[in-house]
């Protein structure tokens, strides 16, 4: 019977116990990150290159490049440690830091998704007061505000949980640290644990949710009432790849968060978390640059000008 309730380190279960299964995953997720950070990466490169698109818009879409940066970088390296590795372990300091970054990051996202629908609100429905509205105090006031927010919901999570003893086990059935996972190894009632989460995990997806479906509300009527076919088409092409992130975000954060803990089945957790923490970043910046017309042609002269160089 496993009675420490402060283990030095913990093991992580990963996705299989198959050798193949896990050689195939780790090439797989290690494509997926190499990609992830070139197209962030590339992301980044082409705003800061291009003045054209030192504005509002692209200053946020930048911070999200960031974000899908961090969180799977957070996740996916020790990831890919663990898939080759015989034990498995991780230490208890790595998964607390594994746990706040990552639940930080999350939380920054939802506040910057809400954020981005709030100036996508203000460019289309009072375009003229856009450059003054969305001025550059304000525009860093909002991303210095979403992080104060996303840290302070991230430390609350991880305090909580790792004040928790875990005398059941030091074994995670899953393949990073998170909350609803490490909770079952606790021989405590967690139901406040549980609570907190629901409460302030909830506070920041509705705070955003209700942001971004107020500004998409005016949005739309605003979209409606212009007179051409072609002006009303160019609007709302300044919307879709924000609305496909939010769809691709919320649709999985809701899945894996909130719900009562009696409805957690780890398999079919660690199934959407794979899609949650390695498939959503490299997806995010894919979409902007498929989507937006100045940052493809952005990354293409990046890309000539690097090809320019070789030969």
């Amino acid at each position: 019977m496993w009675n420490n309730t402060k283990p030095s380190y913990f093991v992580l279960l990963g996705l299989t116990n198959d050798p193949t299964l896990q050689i195939f995953l780790f090439a797989l997720f290690l494509l997926l990150y190499i990609m992830t950070l070139l197209a962030n990466i590339g992301i980044m490169a082409a705003i800061k290159a291009d003045s054209r698109l030192h504005t509002p818009m692209y200053f946020f879409i930048n911070n999200l490049s960031f974000l899908d940066l961090c969180y799977s970088t957070v996740i996916t390296p020790k990831t890919l440690a663990t898939l080759l590795s015989v034990t498995k372990s991780i230490t208890f300091l790595e998964c607390v830091m594994q746990m706040y970054f990552f639940g930080a990051s999350v939380s920054l996202e939802c506040f910057l998704l809400g954020i981005m629908a709030y100036d996508r609100y203000i460019a289309i429905c009072n375009p003229l007061l856009y450059m003054m509205v969305m001025n550059k105090m304000f525009t860093r006031q909002l991303i210095g505000f979403a992080y104060l927010g996303g840290y302070l919901n991230a430390t609350i999570h991880t305090s909580c949980t790792f004040h928790l003893p875990f005398c059941r086990s030091n074994i995670i059935d899953h393949f990073y640290c998170d909350v609803p996972p490490l909770l079952k190894l606790s021989c405590v009632d967690t139901t406040m644990n549980e609570l907190l989460m629901f409460i302030f995990g909830g506070l920041a997806e509705f705070s955003s949710l209700t942001t971004i479906v107020v500004s998409y509300s005016y949005i739309i009527s605003a979209i409606m009432h212009i007179q051409s076919h072609q002006g009303r088409k160019k609007a709302f092409s300044t919307c879709t790849s924000h609305l496909m992130t939010v769809s691709l975000f919320y649709s999985t954060i809701v899945f894996m968060y909130m719900r009562p803990s009696t409805s957690y089945f780890m398999s079919q957790d660690r199934v959407a978390s794979v899609f949650y923490t390695m498939i959503i970043p490299m997806l995010n910046p894919l979409i902007y640059s498929l989507r937006n017309k100045e940052v493809a042609r952005s990354l293409m002269k990046i890309r000539e000008k690097h090809i320019a160089k070789i030969l």
